[in-house]
């Protein structure tokens, strides 16, 4: 177990990791949507350059696993700027629902908006949403998804478990998170690039080089593969599984609602 998944398990410990930090558990709400009020304009743009383009086949696997069906109800936790929600929006139809949620003001502000310049707003809701106490009805959504969001929330085990609960039995959780590279020499070039070329990325592009060193080590402070897997069962999802890409760079953790 990694040091996240211990700090999270010390229920008698007030702080919590912010990247490498230790903070106030009641401040890191607050300092994470600092992070992502000044990113949100740019947000995309990075993303594209900081994964060369990859995180849209890491994001078109997500979908692809999803078998979003018409009529479905499907939420997009920390769905920031709408990429999912559009692409679900479709495969839903105009007799299902995507509800794309976030806690950060600022990233749904952009998301809504590029929905609208989309025309993909028919049957989407947009929601300002704590993922740790979702304001959703008790077996209410056919699946989730969460991509990059995760690693930023508090109390882990907490969201999971409200993601359970809005679920309906047998809807699925869908967690794309970064996570541990499986090669060791991957490893070091990847922390390589973390800490040196991504801060500099952040500072040249969205003028926040302090951000994306954030971000980096939040990434390092998430759970692993496995250690992700056994939150997930112990939250109450079954037929858990994670399949690895990018050597691990990245994961997509799969989990059903028994």
């Amino acid at each position: 177990m990694n040091d996240e998944a211990t700090s999270n398990a010390d229920r008698d410990d007030n702080t919590t990791d912010f990247g490498y930090t230790r903070v106030d558990r009641e401040a890191k709400a607050g300092m994470v949507r600092g992070v992502f009020d000044s990113v949100a304009s740019r947000y995309d743009l990075m993303n594209d350059l900081m994964s060369g383009g990859v995180h849209r086949l890491w994001k078109r696997f997500t979908i692809e696993l999803s078998a979003a069906r018409p009529g479905q109800t499907i939420l997009d936790i920390a769905g920031g700027t709408g990429d999912l929600a559009a692409r679900f929006s479709r495969l839903v139809g105009p007799e299902g629902q995507v509800i794309l949620a976030d806690i950060n003001a600022a990233m749904l502000e952009v998301g809504r908006d590029r929905l609208i310049d989309k025309g993909a707003t028919g049957n989407i809701e947009v929601v300002q949403a704590d993922a740790q106490a979702l304001p959703f009805k008790d077996n209410s959504v056919d699946c989730i998804t969460i991509a990059f969001g995760l690693r930023n929330v508090t109390d882990k085990a907490l969201a999971l478990r409200s993601m359970l609960r809005v679920l309906r039995p047998g809807g699925r959780l869908l967690v794309l998170e970064f996570s541990k590279p499986t090669s060791a020499l991957l490893g070091k070039v990847y922390d390589q690039y973390s800490f040196q070329i991504l801060p500099a990325m952040g500072r040249l592009i969205a003028q926040d080089a302090d951000s994306y060193r954030y971000l980096a080590e939040s990434i390092r402070k998430h759970p692993d593969q496995e250690t992700l897997l056994g939150m997930m069962e112990d939250a109450g999802f079954g037929e858990c599984r994670y399949h690895n890409m990018t050597g691990g760079v990245v994961a997509l953790h799969q989990g059903f609602k028994p």
